[in-house]
Order: structure tokens, then sequence, then C-alpha cells
């Protein structure tokens, strides 16, 4: 009794640590960055306009209906700016307590498949520090609520497999996360996990496990939360919602790359390595050594998780556009099969020579960022309002890096890889004191404040494709787009879209005066525009950084 009570202590206590980690990690100095271009200020300002037309289903942007993503987090949104205020904190809040119910449901998992708890944590601790994860829980993406929902379906569907007691439930809640997940991001969630699950039964030679009236009762379920809206859009917005939701932002993307450097067959894998930064060479020698044991053992969790990664690249790696963030659905597996080998390694039951390999990988690993310090100081220090954060982040990381040497020459093989959560806390620390340093790339903030401390009248906002959303967003004005040679928006936007001089100069002409939030390229197109119609005048009002922010006059014939 007495060892049952301290196994559930020990429990306890793992969980209130991923809790207060993942809030480090997930939610702390949330406010302290603006919301960013071009992302960020796309989905707040989608939930910002459905608040102003009083809408629960459409989501809007520029003032009319977008039909880029579903419509979930745009509202969880609108309920968070109403009844918390529309900040950057408040914004970013869902996706990060979201990214914590993850880390737990890794947890939970790695428990579960692995019956060991501290290979639970470990990939607990894994998921929220690799790179990609972390980055993208921080920001208003769709990508890690809608890989968490995938996740819950995944883990529900082998929580209730693994007891026939649960079998009903798990089920219900498979079906239920992935209609969740369908109305976060895509239906392809659903796709996702329904893939991973009937390859595991079918390896696992117990396809029958679904003929069951539950599976009935869980397909129920998916059309009553999934479908409505759908169903709903297609109703009131017919072509116009199925051209761009279903045609434009699925099929097009199979076809055509939108981004075209990243369509490669190579892009996914060593996305898979290095998004996992930075526990990157972990994750290398682990799925190595998943391979043999899957092959020598092939245990049923070992499956799924080969299942899972195997889901995930079937259905992204034919299609041509190519993200980071697509394949993020897949990385909750490789925490997991990252924390097993390291787990294993840490209690002896792999050979050791592997751990000079690691040892090495991770010192690289580790000089990478007094080395990336030392070039900004060298370098950039020009550009720093201060260097004493870098001096910082240099000094730290190299003392970060002496401890896990000892760690690792002591053959501490667990606490070496708890310091590796440091490395991106590290830089964490240091961004707020960055802030005046990065914002202004990042963010359209600054330069609309100057802006609108000059803007009158009623005219439309010129602006450079990068920064248009974020115009849109700080100011609540009209916006025009200037940029050329260059395409439209892979996604229409229902705004001006000034593609050669003559288009500016037409826009120019509508205008009496015309304030605009442009990059350099740009400023000298206006200029050259101005000087060679002769019936424009340009003032540079003031430079944010990358961001010009000025005032065209019409001159008066």
């Amino acid at each position: 009794m007495l060892k049952t009570m301290k196994l559930k202590n020990s429990g306890l206590a793992r969980v209130l640590i991923l809790i207060g980690l993942s809030y480090i990690f997930f939610i702390l100095g949330n406010s302290v960055m603006s919301l960013t271009n071009p992302d960020e200020v796309f989905y707040a300002g989608t939930a910002k306009e459905m608040i102003q037309h009083n809408s629960w289903a459409t989501p809007y942007l520029f003032g009319v209906p977008q039909f880029e993503k579903p419509v979930l987090v745009y509202l969880v949104l609108r309920l968070f700016f109403m009844v918390f205020g529309c900040t950057s904190f408040v914004a970013r809040l869902p996706v990060g307590i979201i990214s914590m119910v993850g880390v737990l449901a890794v947890y939970f998992l790695g428990v579960l498949g692995f019956k060991d708890e501290k290979k639970g944590f470990v990939s607990g601790i894994i998921l929220m520090s690799s790179g990609l994860f972390l980055g993208l829980t921080r920001i208003i993406f769709t990508d890690a609520p809608f890989s968490v929902f995938v996740l819950l379906a995944i883990a529900a569907f082998f929580w209730g497999y693994c007891d026939p007691k649960r079998k009903r439930a798990g089920i219900l809640l498979f079906f239920a996360f992935s209609a969740i997940s369908s109305l976060i991001k895509t239906p392809i969630g659903f796709l996702i996990a329904l893939l991973a699950v009937v390859a595991f039964l079918i390896i696992e030679r117990d396809i029958k496990y679904l003929f069951c009236k539950d599976t009935l009762f869980g397909i129920g379920i998916f059309a009553a939360v999934a479908l409505p809206w759908y169903i709903y859009m297609v109703q009131k917005y017919g072509s116009d919602f199925t051209q761009e939701f279903f045609y434009n932002c699925h099929i097009r993307r199979i076809l055509e790359a939108e981004h075209p450097e990243n369509d490669s067959w190579y892009f996914y894998p060593a996305t898979m390595i290095g998004g996992m930064f930075p526990w990157s060479i972990y994750v290398a020698f682990s799925l190595v050594y998943f391979v043999r044991r899957l092959v020598k053992e092939r245990k049923p969790f070992y499956v799924l998780l080969a299942c899972w990664i195997g889901a995930t690249l079937l259905v992204f790696q034919p299609a041509h556009s190519k993200l980071y963030s697509y394949i993020l659905p897949m990385f909750p597996a490789l925490a997991l099969i990252a924390a097993d080998f390291l787990c294993d390694l840490a209690a002896f039951k792999i050979k050791w020579h592997p751990l000079i390999l690691l040892s090495l990988g991770g010192a690289i690993i580790f000089l990478i960022f007094p080395a990336a310090a030392a070039v900004i100081l060298i370098g950039f220090s020009k550009y720093l309002s201060s260097p004493l954060p870098v001096y910082f982040l240099l000094f730290a990381s190299i003392a970060l890096a002496a401890a896990f040497f000892i760690c690792a020459a002591e053959r501490k093989v667990l606490v070496s890889i708890y310091l590796f959560t440091g490395i991106l806390l590290l830089v964490m620390c240091v961004i707020p004191f960055m802030k005046d340093d990065i914002e202004p790339y990042m963010s359209s903030k600054d330069s609309c404040a100057c802006l609108m401390e000059n803007y009158s009248g009623d005219s439309a906002i010129l602006s450079s494709k990068p920064f248009v959303r974020g115009v849109k967003y700080y100011t609540g004005k009209k916006v025009a787009v200037i940029d050329y040679p260059a395409p439209n928006f892979f996604s229409p936007h229902p705004i001006p879209f000034l593609y050669n001089e003559e288009k500016v100069a037409e826009f120019l002409r509508s205008q009496p005066v015309t304030y605009c939030v442009l990059k350099e390229k740009n400023v000298r197109d206006i200029e050259y525009i101005a000087n060679k119609n002769k019936d424009f005048t340009f003032t540079l009002l003031k430079q944010v950084k990358s961001q010009y922010v000025g005032k065209i006059e019409r001159i008066k014939a």
C-alpha cells in the first residue's frame, strides 16, 4: 500500500512539473511581443471582425467572409476577446492552453504504452521543448491545436484498445476528438488518425475491432460535431466556399506548390529531424533504435507509433505544397520514440558506445548558441539597442554546456537530457530584453501607431504585401497592396492588388492623400512613379527598421 501511494505521489508530482514547465514554455511572456505578420494578425483580425459583424459561424476578414480555415479557432478567439479583451496575451492564450493539454496527453500515452512513468515524463519534456512544436505554441496558428486533437484521438483509441472495458469510451472519444480537429484546421486530421488506427489494426490482425455498434455511434458523434458548420457554409455561400476551402486550400495545394522551394522529397524527413531541435541528434539515433526494436519485438505500441508517423507522411508527402508545420501531428510520436531510446540508454539497456556520439552531438548543439551570440556581438552589435542580453546568452549557454559535459562524463544521462530543456529557455529569457530590436521586423504595430498619429480623412492605406494584414488589424482602415513584379496572394484577398506602375499611379490619383507602410523596394517604386508622373509627392514620416511609414500627396492640376 505504501509503495502504491509513493507511485501515485510520484505520478502527481510529474504531472504538476509538466504543467508548470508547459506554462513557462507556452504561456509565460506571451504579452511581450505584439501580434506578428502575416499570420497572427490574420487569425486575431478574423476574430475581431467576427465581433464587429456579430457573426458566430462565418469568419470575416477585410470586411467580407473568408474561407481559408474552419471556424473553431476564430470562435474561441472571439470568446476570449469578448471576455478578457483584445490583447496579444489573450490572443495567444488558447493555443498555449491546448498545447499544455497535448503535453499531458503525451505523458499519459507514454505511461500507457511503455508502462513506464519516467518514459512518459521524458516524452512530455521532449515535446514541449522541441523547436517547431514550441514555436507554433507561442503564436496564433491552427497547427498546434490541430496536432493536439489528432494526438488526443489516437491516444483515446489506444486507451480503449488496451482494456476491453474502455472500448466504447475509447472509440467514441476517438471520433469526438477527430471531429474537433476537423473544425480547427481541416478534415485531414480525421484522415491521419483514421489511417493510423486502421493500419495498426490491420497489422495487428484485429480490424474486426472497429466492426461494432460503438463505431456507428462514433460516426454519429463525428457527424453531429463536425458536419453542421460545413453544411451551413455550403448552403449559405455555395461555390464561393467550396471553391476556396476545398479546392484552393486543399486540392490545389496537392497539385501546386505554394512554396516551390520546399517541394522536394527530403523536405519532410529533414523537418522531422530539424524540427525536433535541440533534440535532433537524439531523435535521429532513436529512430534507428526504434526500427530495430519494431522489427525484433513488434510491440503493439511501437506498431501504433510507426503507423502514426507513416499516416502523416502518407497524407502530406505527395502534396506539392509543403510547409514545416504540416507534419506537426507526428511530433508527439517522435517525442515518445526519443524518450523510449533515451530512458533505455540511461537504464543501461543499450550499449554505451552511442553515448560518445550523442555527447559529441549535444556538445555541437550547445556550442551553436555561444557561437551565434559571438557572431551577433562581432558583426551586428550596431543594430542592438543593448548588447547585454546577447552577453547573457553567450555566458549562460557556456555554463549550461559545461554542466552538460560534466553530467555526460559521469554518465548521468537523464540529468544531461533535462539540461537540454534549458537551451530554448535561455533564448526565451533573452527575447523580452531584445523586444525593441526584434519586434519591428516581425510586427507592424509600431509602424501603424506612427501612421495613425498622422492619418486624417478616410483614404485607403497602401501597404507592402507582407504588412497588409497587420496594417488592417492595427488600423482598422481600408487597405490596398503594392507588390510587383509578384504574384497575387495564394488565397484571394478582397482588396486592391497593385501589380504594376499603371495600377499604382491610378490608385494614387483616386485619393488626394495616401498613407502607406512599405518595404524599402516599394519606397523606391513610389519615388520612381512620383518622379516619372510629376503629379505626386512622397514624404517619409518615419522608418521603423524595415518598414517605411510615408505620405503620398496628389499634386493639384
